[in-house]
């Protein structure tokens, strides 16, 4: 088995990923050598649309070098190696035909069943001869295994993996595997596949994937809050009132209802992307940026979010989800819910957190919206115009802004709500905001594991929420339905009301473009 290697891109100071390296206190070392990425499920959605996309741009970057990586595509379906490229070729967008081609060189294609040693076999052997033929000198292995499958077939895979395709003892390198969401269903079945894959690697080997961890913005939350002075004072129970980690889709199950029907949006949406943000916004200042520095501080406040309170909790389905024929008469499976978390310690105690993630709305986005409490002694009379709020705007046009009272222009002593605005798409006009998937994926070839979900954070993740998802499960909790097209059921926002929550009338956020100035 492969021990854990010191590890880097053997690439710096490219592009917008530069300042990936450039932390000290993450003591990664540059590292070259033969670079081999499998990505296992290669005919599926996820592989063409997602994973495939994010290895062209990093070799458009430069950090994919054609002379120390081949990419091996595996799967069940009967294809040749130019069938695959021809499957993924549409989806690799912004660069020439040759250089797309040059790309899809690199590329292919082995086919064989996910659970026996032949295909495995196989595998291995068209990886090392490859590696046989670029390793001149230096008998160098590294191996990047990205499983774009379904978690069912995880331990099968994993167990192949193991026995026919690690690294070669005699080779120095290693080997490391990506395991996309869900993992598991509700705690007993997360720790029953971390404990069958904690057989096979160790911890440092595997890499949780949650792309939200990869959005730049996302991964701004820690330089805004502890590299700013004007947070760090700020960002307690005595200032805010309440937090809300939002999640926002235009568009129903669009023909998946079978399949999103045996999770729901609670698993599938609020127990991993809007509770690793929810991590982010509340945790402690971390020791250092070391890996596990911050994710020991995740863990510590995943540990303090108190038991959530049923009448803190509100499930909807929107009418005609059942239309589809796959969904149960039945299902009684939210397509929306709004569920507080509270956390036990001195710096929120008595603040709601609010995570809200729906399906079939008005709108699609995903902000954080930290809301402040009001200035005392109101001399302006303007508390009902609005609080001020601090709003990271996740997806689509990357943002965030505060909102402030400020005086309305004119001879009148009015006030009226604007912005403190950093709008990525004015302000960066010519950076490349880097995809999740692809900033991930040179995360996992550097060994730096700052942005994947360790064994004992998926635990207490599971933890918060397996007691509520199993009362849905029963029926103990029952969807109200709500339209499409609207904000989601009248009880969220009443809720939300009840919270402290104090939405603002009359004020929307228009993103700034080129064409106002």
């Amino acid at each position: 088995m492969s021990g854990r290697s010191s590890d880097s891109s053997p690439l710096s100071g490219r592009n917008s990923f530069s300042s990936l390296s450039s932390f000290k206190d993450l003591e990664l070392s540059t590292e070259s050598g033969c670079l081999s990425i499998v990505v296992l499920g290669a005919s599926g959605d996820l592989a063409k649309k997602k994973t495939f996309p994010a290895l062209f741009h990093l070799f458009q970057q430069g950090f994919l070098q054609s002379e120390e990586v081949h990419i091996f595509g595996y799967a069940r379906s009967n294809l040749s190696d130019d069938g695959l490229r021809d499957r993924i070729r549409g989806y690799l967008k912004g660069a020439s035909d040759e250089h797309v081609s040059q790309f899809l060189q690199l590329i292919k294609y082995v086919s064989g069943s996910y659970d026996s040693g032949e295909g495995f076999e196989l595998l291995n052997k068209t990886i090392s001869e490859y590696e046989t033929s670029k390793n001149s000198e230096s008998r160098s292995s590294r191996r990047l295994f990205y499983l774009a499958l379904p978690p069912s077939v995880y331990p099968s895979v994993c167990r192949m993996i193991r026995s026919y395709c690690m690294n070669p003892s005699s080779h120095t390198g290693w080997t490391r595997v990506i395991v996309e969401k869900p993992f598991g269903k509700d705690l007993d079945s997360a720790e029953k596949l971390s404990a069958e894959l904690g057989k096979l690697f160790e911890e440092e080997q595997l890499y949780r994937i949650d792309h939200y961890l990869g959005k730049e913005l996302v991964q701004n939350l820690l330089v805004l809050r502890f590299a700013n002075r004007l947070f760090l004072p700020l960002w307690n129970r005595d200032n805010i009132a309440n937090v809300q980690i939002v999640f926002k889709e235009d568009f129903g199950t669009e023909g998946r209802g079978g399949y999103f029907d045996q999770y729901g949006i609670i698993r599938d949406i609020i127990q991993n992307h809007l509770l690793q943000v929810f991590c982010l916004v509340a945790m402690e200042k971390p020791v250092s940026l070391k890996p596990e520095h911050i994710r020991d501080e995740k863990v510590k406040v995943l540990q303090s979010v108190e038991p959530i309170n049923h009448e803190e909790v509100v499930i909807g389905q929107y009418d005609g989800y059942k239309d589809d024929p796959t969904v149960p008469d039945d299902s009684n499976t939210p397509t929306y819910a709004s569920i507080v978390l509270r956390v036990h310690n001195e710096r929120w105690e008595g603040v709601p957190f609010i995570l809200k993630a729906g399906k079939a709305l008005n709108s699609r986005k995903a902000e954080i919206r930290v809301q402040f409490k009001d200035a005392p002694g109101d001399i302006f009379k303007c508390k009902k115009q609005g609080r001020n709020e601090f709003v990271i705007r996740l997806q689509p046009s990357e943002a965030m802004y505060m909102k402030l009272t400020v005086k309305k222009p004119g001879l009148e002593m009015a006030t009226e709500q604007s912005e403190l605005d950093l709008s990525y798409g004015m302000r960066y006009q010519d950076v490349k905001i880097p995809e999740a998937y692809e900033r991930l994926i040179l995360d996992t070839i550097r060994g730096d594991q700052q942005h994947f979900v360790r064994r004992d954070e998926l635990r207490a993740a599971w933890e918060i929420f397996t007691p509520l998802l199993h009362d849905i499960d029963a029926g103990k909790l029952k969807s109200v339905s709500y339209e499409p097209g609207t904000r989601g059921p009248q009880e969220a926002d009443e809720m939300s009301r009840r919270m402290g929550y104090v939405q603002t009338h009359g004020y929307v956020w228009v993103p700034p473009t080129l064409a106002k100035f």
